[in-house]
C-alpha cells in the first residue's frame, strides 16, 4: 500500500490531473479496499482495466494490479513529457529562426535589398534551369551557386561568385540560328550592298557553295586584305546577312595584352572574360559571323603576345576547346564563322597568317567609284543632311572631277566626306531661300569645295631642262609625278628630297650610276660628278608614306 501511494504521488506530479486536496485525502485513508478504489477513481484507466479491478475481490491482488497499471501509466506520461519537451524546444528554435529571418528581411528591405539572398539564389537557379546548359557546365554552375548561398553577402567573394554565375547564364551554349545557304540570295545581297569587288564576291560565294554541299559552315578563316575604305567591314556584315547569322565585331587595333583575348583569372580584382567571350555574349548565338577587325594592328609587349592567343581561336582543329582564363572551362567556337580584316600582311605573324585564307582587295577604279557615289554615297548623304532628291543634283562630270582632283584614295571614305560637304552647302542655300534646287556641275565644284587638292594625270606641256616625268603605283592607284633635278658646282654630292622611301632613293642612286657609266653616249663630261652637286626633288613624293615604284626618263635630265 505504501509503494502504491508513492507511485500515485509520482503519477500525480507527472500527469498534473490530481489536485493537492484529493492527494491529501487519499493519503489519510488507511483501509486498503477503500484506498484502492479512491486511487483507481483518480487514475485515467482503460475500460477493461476498470472492469478487472471491480471484479477482483482480493484486496492484495487488486492493489498489485493497480500498482502495475500506475507504473505503466507513469512511464507513458514521462515519455510523453520528454517528447513534448523536445517538440517544444524544436518549435522554439524554429520560431527563433523564423523571427530572425523576418527581422533580417526587414533590415535588408530598409537597406534597399528587397528580398535578400534567398530571392537572388532562387532567381539564379531558375535562370540556370531555363538555360539548358551542358552537363559539365551545369555542375560547375550549381556548385558555385551553393557557394554563393553559403558565403556572407558582405564578403568580397560573394560578388565574384555572382558575376561568374551571371556570365555563365549570359553566354550562349546551345542557342543558334538556322543557316541560309541559298547562293542566289547571297549573291543578290552582296551585289546590293557592294559594287565591284567581283573577285571577293566570287570567293565568298564559292565558300558558301562548299559549305552547302558539306552542310556545315566549318571551314577556313577568311582574311580580307586591302587599303582603308574599300568596304572590308561592310563586306563581312553582308556575309552575315546573306547566311542569316548574327554579326559581331571585335577591333584588335592596339591590343597588346594577351588577357584581352583570354581574360583574367577570377583571383584578380575586377576580372572578366576576354573579348572573344564578350563578343559571343553580345552575339547571343553559338554560330555568329565574328569579325576580327584590324588583325594586323596587334602588338606585343611585356604583358604577352595577343597574336599567340589568337592562334587557338582561328585554328579549326583547336577552337572547339577554347579556354578562357576567367571561365576556366572550355568553350566551343567551332560553329563560329570568323572573318578577319587587315590593311597589310607584312605585320601579321606568319603562324597566324598560316591559319587564314587571304582575299586581296586592290581598291576601286574611277568608274566603280562613280557608280558607288551615285547609287550609295550620294543618296545616303542627301538623307542624312535632311534633303530630298528634288533638292540637289550632282552631274556625272562633277562626280568624276570630285574623284580625280579632290580625293586620292583606294576606297571611298574621303569621297563620301566631300559629298557630305556638298550636301551641307546645298542645304544652306535652300534654307536661305536662294534656290529651291541646287545643280552641281563641274564648274561649280570650286565654288563649293575650293581649289582642287590634287593634280590628275597632268604632265608639263613642254619639255623643260631639269624636269622629268615619273610613273607611280600606290595603294590609291597609279599617277604621274614630276621629277625635278638641278646642278650646282660642288664635289659630286647627291641630295634627295621629297620624303622619299628607300626604293625611290635606291632608284635615284641607280640612275645616277647609270648616267656615269654612259657619259660617252650622253655626251657628258666623264668627271662631271666630281665638279657638280646633284639635287633631285620629287614634289609629290610625300603624298604616300610607302615607297613608290618609278619609271623615269632619266635621259631628259
Amino acid at each position: 500500500m505504501r509503494s502504491l501511494l508513492e507511485q500515485f504521488e509520482h503519477y500525480s506530479k507527472v500527469s498534473k490531473k490530481v489536485s493537492k486536496e484529493t492527494l491529501a485525502s487519499i493519503q489519510d485513508i488507511e483501509e486498503p479496499s477503500r484506498f484502492s478504489d479512491m486511487v483507481a477513481s483518480n487514475v485515467t484507466l482503460k475500460m477493461s482495466d476498470k472492469q478487472a479491478l471491480i471484479e477482483d475481490n482480493n484486496v492484495a491482488s487488486r492493489l498489485q494490479r493497480l500498482l502495475d497499471i500506475i507504473s505503466n501509466e507513469k512511464e507513458v506520461l514521462e515519455l510523453e513529457k520528454k517528447i513534448g519537451q523536445r517538440v517544444k524546444k524544436s518549435m522554439e528554435e524554429t520560431q527563433k529562426e523564423y523571427y530572425l529571418r523576418e527581422q533580417m528581411k526587414a533590415i535588408q528591405k530598409e537597406l534597399g535589398d528587397k528580398d535578400g539572398r534567398t530571392s537572388e539564389v532562387a532567381q539564379l537557379k531558375e535562370q540556370l534551369e531555363e538555360k539548358n546548359l551542358p552537363e559539365r557546365i551545369e555542375k560547375v554552375a550549381y556548385k558555385e551557386l551553393d557557394r554563393y548561398e553559403r558565403v556572407p553577402q558582405s564578403s568580397a567573394e560573394s560578388s565574384v561568385i555572382r558575376n561568374y554565375i551571371e556570365w555563365i547564364i549570359a553566354l550562349p551554349w546551345n542557342e543558334e540560328t538556322e543557316d541560309n545557304l541559298d547562293i542566289e540570295r547571297a549573291e543578290d545581297i552582296l551585289n546590293e550592298d557592294h559594287y565591284g569587288l567581283d573577285k571577293v564576291k566570287e570567293r565568298v560565294l564559292e565558300y558558301l557553295a562548299v559549305q552547302q554541299l558539306t552542310e556545315s559552315l566549318k571551314g577556313p578563316i577568311l582574311c580580307i586584305v586591302g587599303p582603308p575604305g574599300v568596304g572590308k567591314t561592310s563586306l563581312a556584315k553582308s556575309v552575315a546577312r546573306s547566311v542569316d547569322r548574327n554579326f559581331v565585331r571585335m577591333s584588335l587595333g592596339g591590343v597588346r595584352d594577351e588577357a584581352e583575348i583570354r581574360g583574367h583569372r577570377r583571383t584578380y580584382v575586377g576580372a572578366m572574360p576576354g573579348r572573344i567571350l564578350q563578343g559571343m555574349r553580345n552575339a547571343e548565338t553559338i554560330n555568329p559571323v565574328f569579325l576580327l577587325d584590324e588583325v594586323d594592328k596587334m602588338a606585343s609587349d611585356f604583358r604577352g603576345d595577343p597574336s599567340s592567343a589568337m592562334l587557338e581561336v582561328l585554328d579549326p582543329e583547336q577552337n572547339h576547346t577554347f579556354s578562357d582564363h576567367y571561365l576556366e572551362e572550355t568553350y566551343d567556337l567551332s560553329n563560329v564563322m570568323f572573318v578577319a580584316t587587315a590593311n597589310t600582311l607584312a605585320t601579321i605573324p606568319q603562324p597566324l597568317l598560316d591559319r587564314m585564307e587571304v582575299i586581296n582587295i586592290a581598291g576601286y577604279t574611277e568608274l566603280e567609284k562613280l557608280h558607288i557615289a551615285k547609287q550609295h554615297l550620294l543618296p545616303k548623304q542627301i538623307k542624312e543632311n535632311g534633303l530630298e532628291k528634288r533638292h540637289i543634283q550632282v552631274r556625272d562630270e562633277a562626280l568624276l572631277k570630285l574623284i580625280r582632283v579632290y580625293t586620292r584614295e583606294a576606297g571611298v571614305r574621303n569621297l563620301e566626306r566631300q559629298l557630305a560637304s556638298i550636301c551641307r552647302k546645298a542645304a544652306k542655300i535652300i534654307v536661305s531661300n536662294q534656290k529651291q534646287r541646287v545643280i552641281v556641275t563641274e564648274k561649280q565644284l570650286e565654288e563649293l569645295l575650293g581649289k582642287p587638292k590634287f593634280r590628275y594625270g597632268t604632265v608639263e606641256e613642254e619639255n623643260q631642262i631639269g624636269a622629268a616625268t615619273g610613273l607611280a603605283y600606290t595603294a590609291a592607284g597609279g599617277d604621274i609625278l614630276s621629277i625635278e633635278v638641278s646642278l650646282s658646282k660642288g664635289k659630286g654630292k647627291l641630295t634627295l628630297t621629297g620624303k622619299l622611301g628607300d626604293v625611290m632613293k635606291e632608284s635615284a642612286q641607280a640612275a645616277f650610276s647609270y648616267i656615269r657609266s654612259r657619259t660617252d653616249e650622253l655626251k657628258i663630261e666623264p668627271d662631271f660628278h666630281e665638279k657638280y652637286d646633284v639635287h633631285i626633288h620629287v614634289p609629290e613624293g610625300l603624298r604616300q608614306k610607302t615607297d613608290l615604284q618609278l619609271g623615269l626618263r632619266w635621259r631628259q635630265l
